[in-house]
């Protein structure tokens, strides 16, 4: 019997996975997911893998946690994408959740723990301090909350309580290449590395006993490795490092004392355990090769969301060295087989500073000839080995995809990602121009057959290229992309204003280079086809990033489609606005090719 080819359509049937968490017992996985086209909480009570509709908003959700005894669940959820996400319970049964804590619309809640009897939840809030962000308790039985410190210097977030509840941990960030970490006791602020003037970062810091805590650092190193400082020696201590991998990621087991390590090189991230029984360090083979979150259990079972370039988001179970798949995300009627796996390449770019990239070329019964350059969001991100339904969407539809991870991009090293701070428009641009002139010097692509895709940064970076080299492309789609430096530098979040002059610079002293890497200058060259996309809650890019270039080419007379979406912010969490845009973009780069 034969059937038809692979359609695009089927490419749309991947759901997205969110938060998650497992209760305390391991009968029940909660998970985050748009199944029903908006984003809800589903459970699936173990072993059985059918999900059911949990709880939910139709809304994004920030964190799931159920409380140590069961008796609730506890979700942030936000409206329409502003990010503004506020705790909110379910009664344990399931049904719909109420907002457990007040605060203004504008107030944004990132959860931390609960007490181990599940009387009180820790939390960091915007409420009364929307720079630097305050920490505090909330007793579920006295319905009261309590300020636990106040942020100064940089937004600072509280990352972990002691199992006592004597200590804290406090994580303060100046920059995403700046962040230091602090336990704060009774009496006193002890901060976990000897210099913190120094640049360098601080992660996934958690307490392994009451007065110790381990964790994530780039402290006089140019890759991350685990550190641990000691409160009652007043010690830092460097635990274990990786040859030219950075320590991403850990997670802490205190039922097993086993910690579970995640580091990445390049395009691929490895998962590792260390036993801290015998001090002994072993990696653990994944059926995927990213990992987006870790859930660990006291019978030791390790559970992890994570993808690979040719399977979508799925959480699995890994116990006595064998992995099992709980949820069943997939593309519709094809394998990993039908679908395409990159290539990783290496280029020289202007200065000799070596870039490496992702190239998915079509299969050839479906190539058209067309290439889509990628130019990440981010900057400080990295574009891995994992599933894009977009790029699988393309690639059926016969376009290759190259995807270049341009100096400021993680996972090449400390040094390499400073490199986009205070530069954003020049190194950056020139890696991708390097990028184009490799595809067209391979003879993979040329200018007629060149399509320019970017979203956030990478739609920045899409717009500037377009007005800087437009003579490389056939035409551009930017999606919510920043198009002015200056409006960008005073739009964002509070939180995010005290990182902006290390991060992008200083409007004022910076002023010509401001105006150099703004795309809004270079106007008169952007001579392409446009397609733009605009969530209009983004609270990162905000909408009038997209409009004032939309307003100001139209004036100009040029090709610009315009599409906002009036329920969304910095992203899609709406099934059907995710195939809007998708079938959008299809309908526009076919229209131009």
């Amino acid at each position: 019997m034969k059937f038809k080819e692979t359609s695009v359509e089927q490419f749309f049937t991947p759901y997205s996975i969110g938060s998650f968490s497992v209760s305390h017992d391991e009968k029940r996985l909660l998970f985050s997911s748009n199944m029903n086209g908006k984003v809800n909480i589903y459970a699936m009570d173990l072993p059985h893998h059918y999900p059911y509709r949990f709880s939910g908003k139709d809304e994004s959700t920030s964190f799931i946690q159920e409380a140590p005894d069961g008796e609730y669940v506890l979700a942030g959820f936000d409206e329409d994408g502003n990010e503004n996400y506020k705790i909110h319970a379910v009664a344990p049964e399931g049904g719909m959740p109420h907002r457990l804590i007040d605060g203004a619309d504008e107030d944004k809640f990132m959860f931390t723990k609960v007490s181990r009897d599940g009387s009180r939840i820790y939390y960091t809030s915007s409420k009364g301090n929307p720079s630097y962000l305050n920490s505090y308790v909330y007793d579920i039985e006295a319905e009261e909350e309590t300020l636990l410190h106040e942020g100064e210097g940089g937004a600072t977030h509280l990352v972990d309580v002691s199992q006592n509840e004597e200590n804290s941990l406090y994580l303060t960030a100046y920059a995403n290449t700046h962040m230091i970490g602090f336990i704060k006791t009774e009496t006193d602020i002890e901060y976990l590395t000897p210099d913190v003037e120094k640049v360098h970062t601080v992660g996934s810091i958690t307490f392994v006993k009451n007065d110790e805590a381990w964790f994530v650092t780039n402290y006089d190193s140019n890759y991350s490795y685990l550190a641990k400082y000691d409160l009652t020696t007043k010690s830092f201590e460097k635990v274990l490092d990786f040859d030219r991998e950075s320590l991403v990621l850990m997670k802490y087991n205190r039922y097993t004392r086993m910690l579970y390590l995640i580091t990445q090189k390049g395009v691929v991230q490895k998962l590792y355990y260390y036993d801290l029984n015998h001090d002994q360090l072993e990696p653990i083979i994944a059926p995927v090769t990213t990992f987006d979150r870790i859930v660990t259990a006291r019978s030791g079972a390790l559970y992890v969301k994570g993808t690979s370039a040719t399977v979508p988001v799925n959480i699995f179970k890994y116990e006595s060295e064998t992995w099992e798949q709980l949820t069943k995300n997939k593309v519709l009627g094809v394998t990993p087989k039908g679908m395409v796996e990159p290539e990783v390449i290496t280029y020289e770019s202007f200065d000799g500073l070596e870039i490496e990239a992702l190239l998915f070329k079509a299969k050839p019964e479906n190539a058209n000839g067309c290439t889509i350059f990628w130019p990440h969001g981010g900057p400080q991100y990295n574009e891995s080995k994992s599933f894009r339904a977009m790029f699988q969407i393309f690639l059926n539809r016969g376009y290759n995809v190259f995807c270049p991870n341009f100096r400021g991009s993680t996972g090449y090293g400390a040094d390499f990602v400073k490199m986009v701070e205070g530069d954003w428009g020049h190194g950056p641009r020139l890696d991708n121009v390097k990028g184009i002139e490799w595809l067209f010097r391979k003879g993979i692509s040329s200018p007629d057959k060149l399509f320019l895709v970017g979203g956030s940064y990478g739609g920045y970076m899409a717009l500037l290229l377009h007005g800087r080299h437009p003579e490389y492309f056939k035409a551009v789609v930017d999606i919510f992309g920043v198009s002015n430096l200056f409006t960008f530098y005073n739009s964002v979040p509070e939180h995010w204003k005290p990182m902006m002059k290390q991060w992008v610079g200083d409007p004022v002293k910076d002023e010509e280079r401001f105006r150099n890497d703004s795309p809004v200058t270079y106007l008169d060259a952007m001579s392409r086809p446009m397609l733009v996309i605009q969530g209009a809650h983004d609270p990162r890019v905000v909408k009038e990033e997209s409009d004032q270039i939309v307003e100001k080419l139209r004036e100009a007379g040029r090709e610009v489609e315009y599409i906002v979406l009036d329920d969304e912010g910095h992203g899609f969490s709406k099934k059907e606005n995710e195939i809007l845009v998708y079938k959008s973009m299809l309908e526009f780069l076919d229209q131009h090719q």
